[in-house]
C-alpha cells in the first residue's frame, strides 16, 4: 500500500499520542521541534507540522509561540469510569416519563448549545457529494423514481449493503435485505414480527429512550439487563434471566451503545449468540452506530456469528449520510418473509430515489472516504469533551471511554439531579439528556448523557463551563 502524505502524518500523531498514553511523554515535556521531527523521521516539513496540528486539534499538545510545542494532557489526570448498573428484579410495564418529549423539544432550538443529540450535525455530512448522487439517481431510475420500487427495497441499494457487509464479517447477498425508512422503521417491523402485546424483551440498562417508546407503543415489557460501560450487556445474568423472565426476545446495541458507548467484544457477541441459540430467542441487533469506531477495524456484529437465523441486523445511513433521507435496512434471517408482509401492509415500499440516491454514492466509493475523515473529526471532538469535563466538572465525576458512537455518559454525586440541573441549564440555553430517560426504573437520576458530535468551538467550551459551574452549585 503507497503511503500518502495523509496515512504518514497521522502514523506519527498516533505513535507520539501512544507515548503520552503510556506517560512516556508527561504533561510539560517538550517535543522535538517541526524540522527535528521532519529529520528523524525522514518526512517532509509540512508532514510534520500536520502531525503536530492534528496532536494539538485533539487537545493533547499546545504550541507556545517562540518555544515550541509542549504536552498539556495526561490520562491519569482523566475521570473515574461509571460501575456497572445494578441488577433488577422485575420487567417493568413501559411508561415513558414526559421528560422524554420536553428534552427532545430542546434538540432543535439553534438558539440553545446542545448537547443533547447522538446524531451528527450537518456540517459533518456530505451534502454535495450526496446531492450528486441524487442527480445521478433520478437520471437512472426508470421515470425518475415516480413509479413503487420492490417491497423488499432498491435491488442496486441492497447490493451495495451486501457489498459493504464484508466489513463487519458479514457474507450476505442482495436478496438478504429488507430496506426501511430509517432504523427505528427497521426495528419496529423487527420487533412487531417477533413478539405479541404483554411479552417480555431484554434492553440495556441505561437503554436509548426510543427503544423505551417503541416498546411502549407496542405493549411490551421490558427487563432491563446490567450493562458494563465497557464491554456492554452482562451474559450471565441475562442467561439465568432469559427461563426466568420468559423473556421472548432481545433488543441490544452492541457496538457504542446509546447512551453509555460501550462495545460488545467480538468474544462475547459470539457468547451473546450461542445463548440465545439455546433458548431459541431472537436478538434484534441495533448496529446504527457501527461505522463510528475510532479503532483501527470496524467491530464485528452478533450477525457475523448468526447460523441459525436468529439475529435481525438493523441500521441506517442516518447517523453517517444523510439523516433526511429515512434510508435504513435489516437483515431479519429467518424472519424475512414475515417482514415482508409487515412491510407490505405498513407502507407498501420504501422511497425510491433517497434509496437510489444512497446506492449511487456508495457505489461511486465515497462512503468509506467520507467515513474515515467523520470518524477522524469525531475522535477529536471526543477527547476535546472529556478533557473539559475533566477541567470543569467537580472531580468525583465518572465518565465513560466509549470507542466510537457520538455520546458520553457522565455520573454525578448522588446529590445532583440532573433533570433539576436540565431546567437550571435551559435557562442558561445549554441542553443535555438527562439520565432518568434512559430507564424505566426510578435510577440514573444524577446521571447524564453529553454528545460531542457538534465541532469544538468557544461556543462549546463555554456550554460545558457552564454545566459545571451549575453542577457545583447543585452540589
Amino acid at each position: 500500500m503507497i503511503k500518502t502524505a495523509e496515512h504518514l502524518y497521522i502514523q506519527i500523531a498516533e505513535k507520539l499520542e501512544l507515548l503520552i498514553e503510556k506517560e512516556v511523554l508527561k504533561i510539560g515535556d517538550k517535543l522535538p521541534s517541526v524540522r527535528t521531527m521532519s529529520e528523524e523521521q525522514g518526512v517532509s516539513m509540512s508532514t510534520a507540522f500536520q502531525a503536530y496540528y492534528h496532536l494539538e486539534s485533539k487537545g493533547l499538545i499546545e504550541s507556545r509561540p517562540k518555544s515550541g510545542y509542549y504536552v498539556i494532557f495526561s490520562p491519569r489526570r482523566l475521570p473515574e469510569m461509571p460501575k456497572k448498573c445494578e441488577a433488577v428484579r422485575d420487567a417493568c410495564e413501559v411508561s415513558v416519563h414526559e421528560m422524554i418529549s420536553t428534552v427532545s423539544q430542546s434538540m432543535s432550538n439553534q438558539e440553545i448549545t446542545r448537547f443533547t443529540s447522538a446524531a451528527p450535525p450537518e456540517s459533518l455530512l456530505p451534502a454535495a457529494k450526496i446531492s450528486k448522487a441524487m442527480i445521478q439517481a433520478l437520471r437512472k431510475t426508470p421515470y425518475a423514481g415516480v413509479g413503487y420500487e420492490p417491497v423488499q427495497g432498491n435491488p442496486g441499494l441492497r447490493r451495495q449493503i451486501a457489498r459493504h457487509s464484508v466489513l463487519w464479517g458479514g457474507a450476505v447477498s442482495e436478496d438478504d435485505v429488507v430496506t426501511t425508512s430509517g432504523c427505528m422503521d427497521a426495528l419496529t417491523l423487527c420487533l412487531s414480527a417477533i413478539t405479541q402485546p404483554g411479552d417480555t424483551i431484554a434492553l440495556e440498562s441505561p437503554s436509548y429512550y426510543g427503544s423505551l417508546q417503541l416498546a411502549e407503543s407496542l405493549g411490551l415489557k421490558v427487563l432491563e439487563v446490567p450493562t458494563d460501560p465497557t464491554t456492554g450487556v452482562d451474559l450471565d445474568y441475562l442467561d439465568k434471566a432469559i427461563p426466568r423472565h420468559k423473556i421472548k426476545a432481545c433488543l441490544f446495541v452492541t457496538n457504542f451503545t446509546n447512551p453509555l458507548g460501550a462495545c460488545m467484544p467480538d468474544k462475547h457477541k459470539q457468547q451473546l449468540v450461542r445463548i440465545l441459540e439455546k433458548y431459541e430467542i431472537p436478538l434484534i441487533e441495533d448496529d446504527i452506530y457501527g461505522d463510528m469506531y475510532f479503532g483501527k477495524e470496524r467491530p464485528a456484529v452478533c450477525k457475523s456469528f448468526d447460523t441459525s437465523g436468529l439475529v435481525l441486523l438493523c441500521n441506517s445511513f442516518s447517523k453517517s449520510v444523510a439523516p433526511g433521507y429515512r434510508v435504513g435496512w435489516t437483515l431479519p434471517g429467518r424472519y424475512k418473509e414475515k417482514i415482508l408482509q409487515m412491510k407490505r401492509n405498513h407502507s407498501i415500499s420504501s422511497p425510491s430515489l433517497p434509496g437510489a440516491a444512497i446506492a449511487c454514492f456508495l457505489e461511486n466509493g465515497r462512503y468509506e472516504h467520507h467515513l474515515r475523515s467523520m470518524r477522524k473529526i469525531l475522535h477529536t471532538q471526543y477527547m476535546r469533551h472529556l478533557q473539559a469535563i475533566r477541567d470543569y466538572f467537580p472531580e468525583d465525576c465518572c465518565v465513560t471511554r466509549p470507542q466510537g458512537g457520538f455520546v458520553l455518559w457522565v455520573e454525578l454525586d448522588p446529590a445532583v439531579n440532573t433533570y433539576e440541573l436540565y431546567e437550571l441549564a435551559l435557562r442558561q440555553k445549554v441542553s443535555f439528556a438527562p439520565g432518568r430517560i434512559f430507564s424505566l426504573q426510578d435510577r440514573y437520576n444524577n446521571c447524564m448523557r453529553i454528545s460531542y458530535s457538534n465541532p469544538w468551538s468557544k461556543q462549546i467550551d463555554d456550554g460545558l463551563k457552564t454545566l459545571g459551574r451549575l453542577i457545583r452549585k447543585l452540589a
